[in-house]
């Protein structure tokens, strides 16, 4: 049996009708830049986040530039984040010629660890003047602590930027109440990278605030800073999303809840059915359903790359997130920054590892999973 990490197969096999039409009708329309199928995508997922904007814009890593942008994030300011993320999270910041601050994430869930953030302002009271934003991730689905994160923020005067790429629809129990994850910063990035639970048919992403004055910005900035044509009160980009993803978002968003639903029930079943395998589990934070489980991700205290090779060898496909910290990547060797200084990244990117999980993923698949990460563990008890 072949298992892999994802199979867009069987959903193109189930929506492929309305997809196809959804395409048709923008290829018959002769609109193919923004348009009213941008907007109609922009209003429904404003609406399902909880956000009074939503700006569509050309991908995941876009979405945090355009953010940084409207901050007027540039040389000489800090931007604190995780050092444990998809590149394209401290990526954004250095484009801009400014300076990322990288700190540690919590041991659990692998988001960045609020408490190493509150230290940094205390040790750092004269630099905290140059902090322009706060990025927090939610990796794999799973909201960071954003109650304490917004609170240092609060505190110190400084924006945050959610990078929510890996977590549309992600819940977070705030005291102030229920929320989906990029609600709750100045601005929220979202990325429609086809692997994501919601996928486009290529690059797609968008950025969600509820301020008018910002919503208004991202508009001109998506668009070279001009509003209307040819007026341009800012230098932007080409940030703009194209009306065929957004129609595609359209069709999968209506599926969007049962999808979330379909990967916490085999999240549960690998929960129930691992508990007695020397690894470390996917913690939850929150209740189940604020979880949307982008990714499956176990930590191995040894031989993770024994395992993945064990389980690639019985032709199933897993993932390393991510093997290498920024705090260790080449392009931030000018940081000098001492890797002893995050030993819960160190440790990840030596121990994690994802194993499959999407709606499709069948019972028997799954079932083949657990069976050969039992008979890696048996083996290795017989060897011992």
């Amino acid at each position: 049996m072949r298992v892999p990490m994802l199979d867009l197969k069987p959903q193109l096999d189930q929506l492929g009708p309305e997809l196809k039409e959804a395409v048709g009708e923008v290829i018959d329309s002769t609109v193919y830049i923004l348009g009213p199928q941008v907007q109609r995508f922009e209003e429904e997922i404003a609406e399902y986040l909880g956000v009074k904007h939503a700006i569509g814009v050309s991908s995941g890593t876009d979405a945090l530039l355009v953010s940084l942008m409207a901050l007027n994030v540039g040389p000489g300011d800090l931007v604190l984040t995780t050092t444990y993320s998809f590149f394209a999270t401290a990526g954004a910041i250095t484009r801009l010629n400014a300076t990322p601050v990288l700190l540690d994430i919590d041991p659990d869930t692998y988001n960045i660890c609020p408490e190493a953030i509150a230290h940094w302002f205390e040790s750092n009271p004269s630099l905290g003047r140059n902090m322009k934003a706060i990025i927090p991730v939610h990796l794999y689905g799973q909201c960071a602590d954003l109650d304490a994160i917004l609170e240092v923020a609060k505190r110190h005067g400084v924006a945050v930027v959610e990078d929510a790429a890996q977590a549309i629809g992600a819940g977070y129990p705030a005291a102030s109440g229920l929320r989906k994850a990029g609600s709750f910063g100045l601005m929220g990035c979202f990325s429609f990278f086809p692997s994501k639970n919601l996928g486009a048919l290529g690059d797609g992403g968008l950025v969600v605030t509820s301020d008018d004055g910002l919503a208004e910005t991202l508009l001109k900035l998506r668009n070279h800073g001009a509003r209307p044509k040819y007026y341009h009160d800012l230098v932007g980009g080409n940030f703009r999303l194209d009306p065929i993803q957004a129609v595609a978002l359209r069709v999968k968003l209506r599926y969007l809840e049962q999808w979330h639903q379909r990967r916490r029930k085999v999240a549960e079943y690998y929960d129930a059915r691992l508990t007695d395998l020397p690894i470390k589990r996917p913690v939850l934070a929150y209740d189940r359903n604020c979880h949307i489980y982008n990714q499956y991700v176990v930590a191995v205290p040894e031989r993770r790359d024994e395992l993945a090779l064990f389980l690639a060898e019985a032709g199933i496909s897993t993932a390393i997130y991510y093997p290498v910290p920024f705090h260790r990547q080449e392009c931030f060797k000018d940081l000098a920054l001492d890797p002893n200084d995050f030993p819960h990244s160190e440790y990840a990117s030596r121990h994690t590892i994802a194993i499959p999980i999407y709606p499709e993923l069948t019972p028997d698949m799954q079932d083949y999973v657990i069976e050969k990460m039992r008979q890696f563990y048996s083996s290795e008890v017989e060897r011992g």
